[in-house]
């Protein structure tokens, strides 16, 4: 019985990690680590590393741009918000 139970406890703990990692990304930015929320669960963009990358290639990421990145560009100063809203308007109206 007490098998059984350790048995259900770590499966509880699986299912707990691989719904926290389908539920979010893990943007690696250079000083640390930051997660944002996705919009739905998917195994897309999971982990993300923006050290490096220019700003319009990661707005250019329709998902995480969805999730907010841009906010989080504007947090940690990459960029200002008037810059990030317009790119964004760039990106969403470019074809």
């Amino acid at each position: 019985m007490i098998h059984k139970i350790k048995q259900l406890i770590l499966l509880a703990i699986l299912v707990s990690v691989g719904y926290f990692l389908l539920s979010n990304h893990i943007i690696y930015f250079g000083n640390g680590i930051k997660l944002l929320k996705k919009s739905r669960p998917t195994s897309a963009y999971t982990f993300v590393s923006i050290e490096n990358k220019k700003v319009e290639d990661i707005l250019k990421i329709e998902d995480l741009r969805n999730d907010g990145i841009g906010d989080f560009l504007v947090e940690i100063g990459k960029l200002n918000n008037e810059e990030k809203e317009r790119l964004e308007y760039i990106i969403t109206k470019s074809p």
